[in-house]
């Protein structure tokens, strides 16, 4: 924590660092300035009320910082622009000329970008529909003519690319991911509502549960933290090369591995993929079609944020993003190129693919125990009630792991700028 004020204290004093931090924040408050600007025509009363008796909305709502229990304009929030990024970093695997396309460094990137925007669209205006027929089922929106209907699907698409273009505009700043920094605001700006509803029903036995969560709370920081900076140091050395009078190289170095490569955007995949079969069974269960009703039922029941199917599949999925995306950021051959290019090698590994080699078998393993973390958790609001017996901070372990990675991740960059700065100075 000294260490954060440290350095945030010496990026302000910074110009241009000082700007960066300030347009980044001005972009937080109109986001968050949207989040309460409600939709024409849905009884956000009701909604709220519904919304307070559904556990599953309970945690959506927490997750999307509030815009749902609400139902601003940014109600669908960033989830079809996950779910786009998914996509295409599924197809970047499969289809050659994606891939292609990704290893053309800027141009690659934004090309991939703007195909991820084109795939938002649709996605948008599909979860719009299935939002609007969920609220009618609920009688919490009246039924529409088809310009009213029309009305609230552009609505609720404008509010994605809108906030997807926030998302951005955070990341063109260049101290750190858009789409983690809205989604750490919105947790942020939700957690003094939660912590109130909280403490309005607090009895003697819940002074005894809220000091378990604590010391559970800081148990898990402290290992998130531990698994952050936890790094696997794979020794490099140089051969020594004579050219006229001068010797270069003969120096020895490590790589640093991390143990979670893939930071805090694996558990936010999996989240907004876990989260659809009960958004699919709020609708399907006020079906007339019985079969369709059965199948609603089913979710319903089993699909809950305390159920083990539940918890399961979202363990599962937490791991299989973590393998995925550390397969997408880190590439064994690319590096062991760049090793071999200045003459370096690892003792008893032979340059080149035996390398690559190398590299891959350390990362699978030291992933493991990254991804099963993460996994843990992802599954932990389940566990805390189990102690506490409290049910209105749910959404704990997901919010904390996704609030201290990107402070963490922010911490790096802002240090990172710091250095730089430093060395521009010192250059000159």
């Amino acid at each position: 924590m000294k260490k954060f004020f440290t350095v945030f204290k010496n990026s302000v004093k910074d110009k241009s660092t000082r700007k960066k931090i300030l347009i980044v924040l001005l972009l937080f408050l109109i986001f968050r300035f949207f989040a309460h600007i409600p939709v024409s025509g849905v009884n956000v009363n009701q909604l709220k009320s519904l919304f307070s008796e559904n556990q599953f909305l309970g945690l959506l709502d927490i997750f999307s910082g509030g815009t749902l229990s609400n139902f601003s304009v940014l109600a669908i929030g960033l989830n079809p622009y996950i779910y786009a990024s998914i996509v295409l970093q599924l197809l970047t695997v499969v289809y050659p000329r994606l891939e292609a396309l990704s290893k053309e460094g800027d141009y690659g990137r934004q090309k991939i970008n703007q195909y991820t925007r084109y795939i938002t669209i649709p996605l948008s205006i599909i979860q719009a529909f299935g939002m609007y027929a969920l609220l009618r089922n609920q009688h919490i929106i009246t039924n529409l003519d088809p310009i009213g209907i029309a009305s609230f699907v552009l609505t609720m698409t404008a509010g994605t690319m809108f906030v997807m273009w926030i998302g951005e505009l955070i990341s063109e700043q260049g101290i750190g991911n858009g789409i983690s920094l809205l989604i750490f605001a919105g947790i942020v700006g939700r957690l003094p509502v939660v912590a109130i509803q909280t403490l309005s029903t607090v009895t003697q036995q819940d002074i005894i549960n809220l000091g378990i969560f604590t010391v559970m709370g800081v148990v898990v920081v402290a290992a998130i933290i531990f698994v952050s900076e936890a790094v696997r140091k794979v020794p490099i050395y140089y051969a020594k090369r004579v050219r006229g009078s001068r010797t270069y190289g003969g120096q020895s170095t490590h790589l640093p591995l991390k143990l979670n490569q893939a930071g805090v955007i694996p558990i936010i995949f999996a989240v907004s993929i876990v989260l659809l079969p009960s958004l699919v069974a709020n609708y399907l269960t006020t079906v007339k079609n019985p079969f369709f009703a059965g199948i609603g039922s089913f979710f319903s029941a089993n699909f809950s944020p305390t159920s083990i199917l539940y918890n399961a599949v979202y363990f599962v999925l937490v791991v299989g993003f973590t393998y995925f995306y550390t397969a997408v950021i880190f590439n064994p051959d690319k590096i062991s190129e760049e090793i071999q290019k200045y003459g370096g090698f690892i003792p008893g590994i032979r340059p080149g693919k035996s390398t690559a080699a190398f590299f891959n078998y350390i990362i699978t393993r030291i992933t493991l125990a990254g991804a099963v973390f993460l996994g843990m958790v992802a599954v932990l609001p389940s566990i805390i009630p189990m102690f506490t017996g409290t049910n209105t901070l749910l959404i704990g372990g997901t919010s904390i792991l996704i609030v201290v990675s990107v402070l963490i991740e922010t911490v790096k960059i802002l240090e990172t700028h710091m250095v730089t700065k430093s060395y521009e100075r010192y250059t000159n």
